[in-house]
């Protein structure tokens, strides 16, 4: 598997953004897997998958791929939040790290961009608000990944963000699984 890490800002190396991430003082936010498209059909329904805009099956071998590479890297379980979009809560169970759960700040707001200063605040409480324990991992949208990070990602694509998180986080990394 190729590893697909990018350092910014030369602020942390590889080695330092995941051990980060192990010992509790990071967490991985990443936007979902490829879904093709642009964001939600107008008929969309957040309790009905087939008015949404989906993984596709190069997506869905995204999101497994996750698994052995966070392995590789000495993650074998970890705390996964997801927004209730389907395509952000598939991708978080093909990762297969663990129990997901909806967490709402993480939610779109493609279509509602006033609402991103609300919920990117929401996301930074609720994260600092966790207890100590497994690293945390955040399913996301592309627009809620920039909002909180300033990174504009690619499908698949995530960042670690030192902790405790702030308007204006420490991007330690950039990562994602090889393709």
């Amino acid at each position: 598997m190729i590893l697909g890490l990018v350092p910014v800002k030369g602020v942390a190396s590889e080695d330092q953004a995941w051990t980060a991430l192990r010992e509790g003082r990071a967490v991985l936010m990443m936007r979902h897997a490829l879904a093709p498209g642009t964001g939600d059909p107008g008929e969309f329904d957040l309790e009905d998958c087939s008015t949404q805009r989906n993984l596709n099956s190069v997506g869905r071998e995204q999101a497994r791929s996750w698994g052995p590479f966070l392995a590789s890297r000495g993650i074998t379980e970890a705390r996964v939040f997801s927004s209730q979009w389907c395509r952000c809560m598939d991708t978080a169970r093909e990762m297969d790290m663990g129990e997901v759960t909806e967490w709402p700040a993480l939610n779109s707001f493609f279509r509602n961009r006033g609402d991103g200063d609300t919920q990117t605040r929401q996301t930074i409480a609720l994260v600092n608000e966790l207890e100590p324990g497994a690293a945390v991992i955040l399913v996301s949208h592309q627009v809620n990944v920039t909002a909180l990070s300033g990174v504009f990602p690619a499908s698949n694509e995530a960042v670690i963000l030192a902790l405790p998180l702030s308007e204006n986080p420490t991007v330690l990394a950039r990562v994602s699984p090889g393709r």
